[in-house]
Order: C-alpha cells, then structure tokens, then sequence
C-alpha cells in the first residue's frame, strides 16, 4: 500500500520516527557498568570494564611449533605438548565453552534491541439500532480496516518507548465513508522497581562475566592438561630408564646363575648355592614383566592425550628423546611465588567473577523489594478526512490526543521477593568465604609444591650417592665371593640393593621434573613458561 505525506504531516511522522530511534543511545550497547558508589552500599568493590561484545573462539598458540613427522619416533616433550593442545580430544571440547557462553552474552544484549511491529485487522458488522429520536429500529452494516506500524524499544533506565503510526478506514451505509490516521508516541517509566541502569544491566554483565569465567576456566583445563601430558612423558621416560635397568640386572643374575652353576658342576660350591643364584634371576624377570607392563601403560596415557583420531592411534609405538636429567636448582622467592600464584591462578579468577555476578545478583533481588510503580504518558497526532491520503494531511490540524498516569502494583508480604535477596546475600557472603579459602588453599599448594620439590633436589644427589656407594658394596662382595668368603645370597642381595639403588636415583631425576611441573602449575605460570598463550577470536560465522 503506497502512500505519501505531504506538509507538517511528514515532520509528525518524522519527529516521532526518531525519537523512538534515537532511544538507542539509552541502550545496552552503550557499556554503562556499575560505579563503585553504586556497589559501595554492597560490596566496596569495583567491577571491570570490559570489552566490546564479541563471540570468541578460543585457540592455543605455542610460541614455536615443531615440524611433525610420520609417526611418533622421535617424540620430544616440546612435539608431545603441541600435539596435545592441537590433538586432544577433550580440549576440543572445552574450547567451545567461551563461544556458548558468548552467545548467552549476545542473547542478554539482544533484550534492548529495537522491535519493528505491524499490524492489520479487518471488521465487518451488520446489525439492529434504534433510533434515539423517533425510537424506529434499522439496520446498520459496515466494515472497518485498522492498520498500525511501529518500533518499540526498551531502554536501559527502565523505560519502554514505543513510536507508532497508524491508519483506520469506516465505512457504513448510514454514515459516509471516513479515514483516520495517527502518528502516536508512548513512555512508560518505572519509577521504583526496575529503575536505572545498574539493575536492567546486571544480566547484561552477568553474561559478560560468564563470559571471562568461562575463558578462565578453559586457561585452567589447558593447564591441567598440559602438566598432565608433560608428566606422563617423564613417566614414559622413567618407564623406559627402568627396563633398561631390570634388563642389565636380568642379565648380570643370569651371569652370576651361570657362574654358580659352573661352580658347583667342579665341586667348588655346593648344590645350595644355586637357589639364591635362580631366584634372583627370577626375581629380575617379574620385575621386568611389570616395568614393560607400566610402559604399555604410560605409552597408551600419552597417546590418549595427544592423538586425534578415535582408536587407530592406539597401535603407534613411541620412541621419547628427551632426557630428564638437568641441573637441579633449589627453590627460592617463596614470597615471590605466592604472589604470582594470587595474579595467575585461573581458578582464582574464576572465583573472583562468580563473585561478582552475585553481587549483581543482589542488586537486583535488593531492587525486587521495592514495589511496581510505573508512569505513562502517550502523545498523539490525529487527522480525520474522507480519503486516505487527506487523512494524513489532516495531521496537521489541532485534533491532539495526550495521556499520562501512574500505575501501582504491590504484594502484600512480599515474602518471595524476600527470600530471594535472602538466598542471593546469604550466597554472595558463601562465595566470598569460598574465595577467602580458595586463596589459603593456594598458598598451601604453592608451600607443598616448593617442599616437594626441593625434597626430590635433595634425592638426586643422596640417590646418586648411594648407586655409587651400592656399586662398590656388589664389587666387594664379588671379590669375596670370588675367593670363598662369601655366598652367592650375599652376592644376590647386593646386586638386588644395587638394583633398588638405580631405581631410585632415576626416579629422583623423574619426580624432580614432575615437581617442578607441578610447582608451575601450582603458582599459575605453566603456561606462560613454555611460551602458551591462550587467544580469543570472533566465531560469529559459526552461528550464521
């Protein structure tokens, strides 16, 4: 249906078509965050700013990437943590995290987008009328047509501002025909509950912080699953160590069981001798069943963490390159670490912004007391003529209609709006009890992690010393067993505390790694350590 306005008509129209548009400078999208006057009342703490809205993908960039290769022979532990943050299955899955809870965030903002309504009705009648001065009856048929445009918009004060334009055509057989049309105006603003920006915005920022703590949390998961694969690797590695050990002490049994043998087959010892010498070559042979067996089992670990594919991966051999053994270096700046776990901890930032989306929550349960008081007003501009389009030129006439009130709306007791600021103060004083302990629990990590560490730095040199000191204790023995002061269980059991010392010391080089793994993760600076950082990039050709 074409029409055009003609005159003042169309300044009507126009004034009222914008300020219904301009209203969009009231909107969300204006970034209004809270002020520390607004929350001191709550909670004498300030919310961040926070960026522009964006869907995010989030994404694991390794400052250097090493070159793959077909299969996994040459396993470094740098290539095994690039293949974990491209490969892991459950990273994948994590990552969508921030993009969901992105979207939720454009879902709040798209609360004060502009609405664009239109409708058209159409009624017919026919019916029986008397006549109020000669009292005779007729009847009366017509129909009427009413159709109406507009834009509604909710604004971040509270109020509701709606622009409309609108076009009525009657017509009956006892009246002529006639046209009416209406450039209208309406604001209603709450006055009491749902007033100002801090409580219409606190979903808004909610969804914001969801946002951050949802990025937080996936840091958190790329941190844990980083310590996880690094561990594994070393315990691969540790793996591999003590099958190279069982397999020489296997061997260095199975030549003394031969030499006793010998032995006894020229008379020189007697037949008792041999059952130490076999047993402790059976002995070495269960401990090398069961170092394979931790092997298979570390080697399936490490594979889960950094393959993609479902289970083919699965028959991959691996071939670790990396050594273990470094210079150990004792642990200092304890108050130094403590203070960066405080800055870096994910899980302490987390908590920091659930925190503060309860204390938006209470803003708003706190403003739910209040009762429902609204006031309206609405403005219109009328024309009236017998065309369509003279109605509209009509609109510049003196016909005006203006509106304006209050509406109450209060309940008595109010006791769910109570018990909902009850429940949302008593929570926010749980989490910030919760976040106080966080806090004390992330010193004690830091402290346990630094005694950890520095307890394996200590094992390193004691191990190492005691290999050495075992190592002559077995030569000794063999030269006494060499000339017949000694017995081969005597031999055994030195080749057995000599084993038990190899084992030892590479597990000391092994747990001084993990520790030192964990100490990082611990303090909250794995990640930046080996040169990771955790991105975010707009997804929203995902959702299209």
């Amino acid at each position: 249906m074409a029409f055009r306005l003609r005159g003042r008509a169309l300044s009507w129209f126009s004034l009222f078509l914008c300020l219904g548009l301009l209203s969009g400078c009231l909107s969300a999208d204006r970034r209004i965050i809270l002020s520390k006057d607004q929350l001191r009342d709550i909670d004498q703490t300030v919310l961040p700013s926070l960026e522009a809205i964006q869907l995010h993908q989030s994404s694991l960039t390794p400052t250097a990437k090493p070159e793959l290769t077909v299969g996994l022979a040459d396993l470094s532990l740098e290539k095994a943590v690039f293949l974990a943050l491209h490969n892991n299955r459950d990273l994948k899955v994590r990552q969508q995290g921030p993009v969901i809870s992105g979207a939720f965030e454009q879902l709040e903002h798209g609360r004060f987008d502009a609405e664009l309504f239109a409708e058209s009705t159409y009624f017919r009648e026919r019916a029986n009328e008397t006549s109020r001065s000669s009292g005779d009856r007729f009847s009366v048929s017509g129909n009427e047509v009413v159709s109406e445009v507009g834009l509604r918009r909710r604004l971040i004060s509270g109020a509701t501002l709606e622009t409309t334009i609108s076009q009525e055509r009657s017509i009956s057989d006892r009246a002529p025909e006639q046209q009416r049309a209406r450039v209208g105006l309406s604001l209603t603003q709450s006055l009491l509950r749902g007033l100002g920006p801090a409580v219409n915005l606190a979903s808004v920022q909610q969804a914001e912080l969801e946002t951050l703590a949802s990025r937080y949390e996936l840091r958190a998961f790329v941190e844990a699953l980083l310590a996880d694969t690094e561990k594994t690797y070393w315990n691969y590695i540790l793996a591999k160590e003590e099958i190279a050990i069982f397999e020489t002490s296997l061997a260095l049994a199975r030549q003394q069981r031969e030499e006793v043998e010998l032995r006894i087959d020229v008379g020189l010892l007697p037949d008792i001798e041999a059952a130490a010498a076999r047993a402790e070559e059976a002995l070495r042979v269960q401990a090398l069943i069961n170092a394979r067996s931790l092997l298979e089992e570390q080697r399936l670990r490490l594979l889960r963490l950094i393959s993609s594919e479902e289970g083919a991966d699965y028959d991959q051999q691996l071939t670790a390159v990396s050594d273990p053994r470094m210079e150990p270096i004792p642990p200092a700046d304890l108050h130094d670490r403590l203070s960066l776990a405080e800055e870096s901890r994910a899980d302490l930032h987390e908590a920091q912004l659930r925190l503060d989306q309860q204390r938006l929550e209470t803003v708003v349960t706190r403003n739910g007391l209040l009762p429902r008081l609204d006031f309206f007003v609405t403005l219109g501009k009328t024309g009236f003529a017998e065309s369509f389009s003279r109605s509209f030129d009509e609109l510049d006439g003196k016909t005006y209609d203006l509106g304006a009130g209050l509406r109450l709306e209060y309940l008595l007791g109010n006791r769910t709006a109570r018990a909902r600021d009850m429940a949302a103060r008593a929570t926010r004083q749980q989490m910030r009890e919760a976040l106080a302990n966080l806090r004390q629990l992330i010193h004690l990590d830091v402290r346990l992690a630094v005694n950890e560490l520095e307890r394996n730095r200590q094992q390193i040199a004691a191990s190492r010393a005691t290999r050495i000191f075992q190592q002559q204790t077995l030569a000794a023995e063999q030269e006494r067993f060499e000339v017949g002061s000694s017995t081969a269980l005597q031999v055994a059991q030195a080749q057995r505390d000599l084993l038990q010392a190899q084992i030892n010391e590479i597990e000391a080089v092994v747990n001084y790694r993990v520790a030192l793994v964990d100490l990082y993760l611990m303090e909250g600076s794995l990640l930046d350590r080996r040169g990771i950082v955790v991105e975010t990039r707009a997804t929203a050709d995902q959702f299209r």
